[in-house]
């Protein structure tokens, strides 16, 4: 792995750049306030083969992988444009067929997903689970008679639903020779008779909402299934891994988007006859914003290749590191932006102070920041477990 980045990678920054320069803030802003999905982005990113860019060639894809999307969705961040459904259809679902999927799946999904026709919505988290994944409840039987799926349990937080074509939703399934159950990974389709959702009303300002999930014996016949019954945690991580590595981009872009025009108001606000950038106070701690912002996205970088590699083990380490490193780089960009704006940075004119509330997710989803420590510290330092 090089840590300069190749030429290749360098011209995709400067093309998705310029896509998020014609878009930018204001934008994304219109259709938050309209209550309307960013479609038009999302479009126009698909046809330049953005979205997709991490999908196989033979499905409609790019042919690359989670480093060059995660490219992407920085990139769209800095230009105050990030798209959060990339994070979860083309990252977490459409790896996880690519990967794992039946040829069936993979020719009905990720052509669509790669041209951005189609979406997918991710749903694991749950009521009482949280973050303890292996508490799961939505649990899949059989049908004897008919060998179809029968999924039952309830999904909090999941985005996009009211959007997207189907959910890729986390249940569990009894292992027949221990009686233990193992998750397993199924495509639910939207208007799956017994399948519900609820919108919740969030403070959170933005385009793609969030919903509770009540699955109710959602028939699903065979071919729902994504994987192996038997293969377990390591689809789910094949899936995770990507959704921290997306998450710490998308923070790594919102952060220098707020660092961005922190620097710029900075230059031209002159106080004493002198810019205020003129200052250490000032300068100091945008520079320090500056160096975290940097040294996040190089761990991301670390984590996006070692998953492209296919080492899930490795790369779910780094992939943990990079989102906790990017969370608090992003939450400290921000403060310091607003603060150095002062007044003004709580002001609808200068559009930071939405990003208060925004960067704080970074600290909480997909994974809190003390999960992380508790990951680093159980597997990384071989410390005795606290949970």
């Amino acid at each position: 792995m090089s840590v300069i980045e190749s030429e290749e990678h360098q011209a995709l920054r400067a093309a998705v750049a310029a896509l998020g320069a014609k878009y930018g803030r204001d934008y994304l802003t219109n259709a938050v306030a309209s209550g309307r999905h960013p479609a038009e982005l999302w479009s126009e990113a698909a046809k330049l083969g953005y979205l997709g860019v991490n999908l196989p060639e033979e499905y409609g894809g790019g042919g690359g992988g989670i480093a060059e999307l995660s490219i992407v969705l920085e990139e769209l961040g800095a230009a105050g444009c990030p798209l959060l459904m990339m994070v979860v259809s083309p990252a977490i679902c459409g790896t996880v067929i690519a990967r794992f999927g039946t040829e069936e799946q993979k020719r009905q999904w990720l052509p669509a997903l790669a041209d951005g026709t189609r979406t997918m919505a991710f749903g694991i988290t749950e009521p009482d689970a949280g973050s303890n994944s292996h508490r799961i409840t939505t649990t899949a039987r059989r049908d004897p008679d008919t060998g179809d799926w029968l999924l039952t349990g309830r999904k909090v937080f999941v985005s996009g639903v009211d959007t997207a074509d189907a959910t890729l939703i986390v249940g569990r399934t009894e292992d027949a020779r221990t009686g233990s159950l193992k998750p397993c990974l199924f495509i639910v389709p939207r208007d799956a008779e017994g399948f519900q959702r609820r919108a919740i009303d969030m403070e959170l300002n933005a385009s793609e909402k969030q919903f509770e999930l009540v699955l109710d014996d959602v028939r699903l016949p065979r071919g729902a299934l994504v994987g192996d019954e038997d293969a377990g945690l390591l689809q789910l991580f094949a899936g995770l891994n990507p959704e921290r590595i997306m998450g710490a981009a998308f923070a790594i872009g919102m952060g220098r988007y707020a660092l961005a025009r922190a620097v710029e108001y900075a230059r031209e606000r002159t106080v004493w006859k002198v810019p205020i950038g003129a200052h250490q106070a000032i300068a100091h701690p945008l520079a320090q914003a500056h160096i975290d912002l940097e040294l996040a996205r190089l761990m991301m970088q670390k984590a996006a290749h070692l998953c492209d590699a296919g080492d899930d083990i490795g790369a779910g380490e780094a992939a943990n590191m990079a989102k906790y490193a990017a969370g608090e780089a992003c939450v400290k960009a921000v403060d310091q932006a607003v603060h150095t704006l002062g007044g003004n940075g709580l002001t609808r004119e200068y559009g930071l102070a939405s990003l208060i509330t925004a960067a704080r997710v970074s600290r909480i989803a997909p994974v809190s920041r003390e999960m992380i420590l508790n990951y680093v510290s159980h597997q990384t330092l071989g410390l005795p477990k606290s949970y």
